[in-house]
């Protein structure tokens, strides 16, 4: 297959996409994963009698979703956030002023919005009001330090940073440590609060900070008539959205607008969502874009329930109070469910769908969500993916089994949805398909219309993860006769804490960057909330003997975001191969036998 793009799509992307595109123009599906500029004709083309016009034909993109919901449910609730809600009628006329002032701005099709904001209205409406620009979106990490957004707004070479007021002093911190050489994105401000939330009310934003305008004034000053601007090609960018853990080498994986409309559809389908259901944002927007779901829940004209913050108490009250029919997180959120005080707890009115990525749900966490009233229901994915990319669909005759073997059975990762072709349990060498018998170990890979578009500025790395026409996920998991695959474990050695990412190279740089350590390894450690957690094994240099493991965490929580600095260190020797190479199986085994924190 060739991915073609109109002339008046080239001109009209700013350079560094126009090089990002160039490298997929020509683009090969085939089994050698290369390049190939000799393709096929298109079958279509040699029937007499068909035309291809905008009759029969337009790019596939998912700010269509909201254009349809402001005609079918225009009366419905579309956004709640405490005494704050609007309809989907108001939302696609707040969406389209705001793109109308964005092309104001002097900013040019193509550039990246980038936005640093929790689950606030702001937050959704940038999902459709930034490519009705013709703008690419940019969502950013909340949790992550002023060096890390500095890197990522630099590669990105965002031109607009929007940023809610509780993170205002975070984004300037990061601007400080950007490169003087570049011009400094304009800062918008978002200063929505939750009256509902006595912490949130009082909060307000530090006015030694500057900022470049407000998001309602811009909002206001825009033209509720605005015509859209549609992707000229569905392939034409619609999100990069970094991975964790990359300040070293940043990994912008780049969404296109057709990958965008069919994952979302195919992430309704998998969670069950009929017309118009109430969804409890419990998931961070910025993660995957919400797993697609700020769009797919536009598709079918539901309800969006902001929260600023997670807690078990604003989530039973918010399904009490809104009727909540679905939501998602990782295992920290369910484990956060199951822990809470019972004063907290409030009776649920119905079943409530929850999904949940990361780490598999544990059995006692699995019986205690369903006795509370929750179905869980396993997905898995990567950025790369956009997010869902399987699901674990449950079997009618599943049901009659004990909580354990349903527990291990909702552990598996299961088939790919709907919106991909293929996915594959491969040896990485070979590229053979591993035997479906549950115990040989192969590498995870997927491809079809939901994998990525490449890495923004780093076609190697498009090139490797694409090798021989499959996209190589970099875990490890057996297929069992069923059909079903399961992860076993991951071939970098990714931490997953709380559902987010760790890459232990980056732990470790800055674990041997401390002036007492002379070299350092990081494994997962397990943790009754988070999942996984780091845990450092640390060598130190000689006449170092007085230094503390506290001084190391803290020197660690000082250079990195929080979440990714180790928990727990300790100090010895590292037991390596006779190469040399540190065997972190041994590690790991240790940090199991510690048991969880």
């Amino acid at each position: 297959m060739r991915i073609l793009l109109s002339k008046r799509a080239i001109r009209t992307l700013t350079p560094r996409f126009q090089r990002l595109w160039s490298t997929h123009s020509s683009f090969s599906t085939s089994g050698s994963g290369g390049f190939s500029d000799d393709p096929k004709p298109e079958s279509w083309k040699t029937m007499e009698g068909l035309l291809r016009s905008p009759a029969n034909f337009s790019p596939l993109s998912p700010i269509t979703f909201l254009e349809r919901s402001a005609k079918a449910y225009r009366d419905r609730t579309s956004v709640v956030f405490g005494s704050v809600e609007h309809t989907w009628l108001k939302t696609y006329h707040r969406c389209l002023r705001l793109a109308s002032a964005l092309t104001h701005l002097e900013i040019s099709p193509g550039d990246v919005v980038a936005v640093l904001a929790p689950n606030v209205p702001a937050m959704h409406e940038l999902h459709f009001a930034v490519p009705m620009a013709d703008l690419i979106l940019c969502p950013l990490n909340t949790r992550l330090d002023t060096s890390t957004l500095s890197v990522l707004l630099q590669h990105s070479e965002a031109k607009i940073l929007f940023v809610d007021h509780h993170l205002l002093e975070v984004a300037h911190g990061a601007l400080a440590k950007s490169d003087r050489t570049r011009k400094t994105p304009k800062l918008v401000l978002i200063s929505q609060s939750n009256d509902d939330d006595d912490e949130d009310r009082s909060s307000s934003f530090d006015s030694n900070y500057s900022f470049d305008y407000h998001y309602e004034d811009l909002v206001k000053s825009g033209d509720s008539e605005f015509e859209v601007i549609k992707p000229r090609n569905e392939w034409d960018p619609i999100s990069i959205n970094y991975t964790s853990g990359t300040t070293s080498r940043p990994k912008g994986v780049v969404w296109s607008h057709r990958g965008a409309y069919l994952n979302s559809l195919a992430t309704v389908f998998l969670h069950q969502m009929s017309v118009s259901p109430v969804y409890l944002w419990t998931v961070p927007m910025f993660h995957c874009n919400g797993w697609c779901l700020i769009w797919g829940v536009a598709a079918q004209g539901g309800t969006n329930i902001c929260l600023r913050k997670v807690s078990p108490k604003l989530i039973f009250k918010s399904i009490a109070t809104h009727k909540v029919t679905h939501m998602g997180g990782a295992p920290t959120v369910l484990n956060m469910i199951v822990s809470s005080p019972a004063g907290e707890r409030k009776p649920l009115p119905h079943r409530v769908e929850i999904m949940t990525g990361g780490s598999p749900p544990m059995p006692k966490i699995l019986a205690k969500m369903e006795e509370l009233g929750f179905n869980v229901s396993h997905l898995y994915g990567l950025t790369e993916t956009y997010g869902p990319g399987t699901h674990c669909v449950w079997k009618p005759e599943w049901d009659s089994l004990s909580l354990e073997e349903r527990a291990k059975l909702k552990s598996r990762q299961g088939v790919q949805h709907l919106g991909l072709e293929g996915l594959e349990v491969k040896d990485p060498v070979t590229m053979e398909t591993v035997p479906s018998d549950g115990v040989t170990m192969g590498e995870v890979m997927f491809r079809g219309n939901t994998v990525m578009s490449g890495y923004f500025k780093d076609l190697e790395a498009t090139r490797k993860a694409f090798e021989g026409g499959w996209f190589h996920s970099g875990d490890l998991a057996v297929k069992h006769p069923d059909g079903y695959i399961e992860v076993k474990d991951r071939l970098k050695d990714v931490i997953i804490s709380g559902g987010e990412n760790i890459s232990t190279v980056e732990v470790e740089r800055v674990l041997c960057s401390h002036k007492a350590v002379f070299e350092a390894a990081v494994v997962a450690r397990p943790d009754n909330h988070w999942g996984q957690t780091p845990c450092g094994f640390v060598k130190l240099k000689e006449g170092f003997d007085c230094v503390k493991p506290e001084e190391i965490i803290e020197f660690c929580r000082d250079r990195l975001p929080h979440y990714m600095a180790p928990k727990t260190i300790v100090f010895g020797d590292l037991p390596k191969t006779s190469t040399g190479k540190v065997q972190k199986y041994l590690l790991r085994k240790r940090a199991d036998e510690m048991g969880s924190l």
